[in-house]
């Protein structure tokens, strides 16, 4: 009789994507991430009221348009994933001959979900299994939701497999190769800018000052990037993006930011959104096109902006190497469990 290879599955997770760009879709996907109270840390009764009466009557039809506007056959957030899926899928078929493995994606908010994914895992037990959120900076507003679906699942689960979290890759060293390449490589077709602006998703002043290292994180990046480019300090700067609400939120804010160089006679610039392993709503939206026209109407000329890493190969290299040493780890323990 055989021995049996340990079971593992790697979980790829994202933050999520309305189902379809219709109004009611969108209106299902807003009301499940803005209910998350890591998300919004207003007083739950008091937001509920908000969320209810103000914004989701109304915001739907807004963002339903713009996801319509960058919707190819799906999302391109939910494309992206199931390709960088199938590629990690490919990258790891050695491990095949140590494990029974599986590579599957998930998402925090709309579907995939990440709570069905766990779900399914119950029915089919693992002995082990990896997750690695793709946020590379970790923010209680992104990756703790991901922590907090697992803990969930956990309290109902009887015979528990091993668990590994790949909590953020902010400063890894692939990291930093594959955006540097991604920079180069479109300046070697686009030209280099004036600027190049390293804009990430912001988050509400308030949670920084409660100790969420976010903001923190996002500057180790963008100074390593820079470094790497052997950028001058007047040649790159970095902004945060898509403030929601009326409170203050972490500072430069991008299209403030963006304003002030066009006023200023900055006439080009080049923007790069470091915080997102695949491009969405946000990056293809707000950032390549909304922002666009702030910097042009303050007087600015040329704006483009840089793809996330998405499918590039060195990203792919980098999230194969995330996982290899989550599975290298394995590869005895759970071996010499077996016998």
């Amino acid at each position: 009789m055989s021995e049996s290879k340990p079971k593992v599955t790697v979980i790829l997770a994202n933050l999520g994507t309305p189902d379809a760009p219709t109004v009611p879709a969108v209106r299902a996907f807003l009301k499940q991430f803005l209910s998350d109270q890591r998300v919004i840390e207003i007083p739950p009764l008091l937001w509920k009221i908000i969320l209810h009466c103000f914004v989701l009557p109304f915001r739907p039809k807004y963002v339903s348009k713009a996801y319509a506007e960058v919707w190819n056959t799906d999302s391109p957030m939910r494309e992206i994933l199931f390709k960088q899926v199938a590629l990690v899928q490919k990258k790891l078929q050695p491990y095949q001959s140590d494990f029974d493995l599986n590579i599957v994606s998930a998402m925090t908010y709309g579907n995939p979900g990440i709570t069905s994914v766990l779900e399914m895992l119950t029915q089919n037990p693992q002995d082990h299994i990896v997750l690695i959120p793709l946020f590379p900076q970790y923010s209680a507003t992104s990756t703790a939701p991901l922590y907090d679906a697992v803990s969930k699942w956990i309290l109902k689960q009887r015979n528990l497999p091993g668990l590994s979290i790949q909590r953020d890759y902010y400063q890894h060293p692939q990291f930093i190769q594959a955006l540097k390449h991604s920079v180069l490589q479109y300046q070697t077709i686009h030209g280099k800018p004036e600027k190049l602006l390293m804009s990430f998703h912001g988050i509400p002043q308030p949670y920084a000052d409660k100790g969420d290292p976010y903001a923190d994180r996002c500057h180790v990046t963008a100074q390593k990037v820079a470094q790497a480019l052997g950028l001058n300090d007047d040649e790159w700067a970095i902004s945060f993006q898509s403030r929601f609400g009326k409170q203050e939120w972490i500072k430069p804010y991008t299209d403030v930011l963006l304003t002030e160089w066009g006023k200023q006679g900055v006439k080009s610039v080049q923007v790069l959104s470091p915080a997102f392993s695949a491009d969405c709503l946000e990056t293809l939206e707000e950032l390549a096109v909304e922002n666009a026209e702030t910097f042009k109407a303050a007087g600015g000329q040329d704006y483009t902006y840089i793809p996330a890493l998405n499918t590039d190969e060195l990203h792919i290299q980098l999230l194969t190497q995330l996982i290899q040493v989550q599975l290298d780890a394995l590869k005895f323990t759970l071996q010499s469990a077996q016998h």
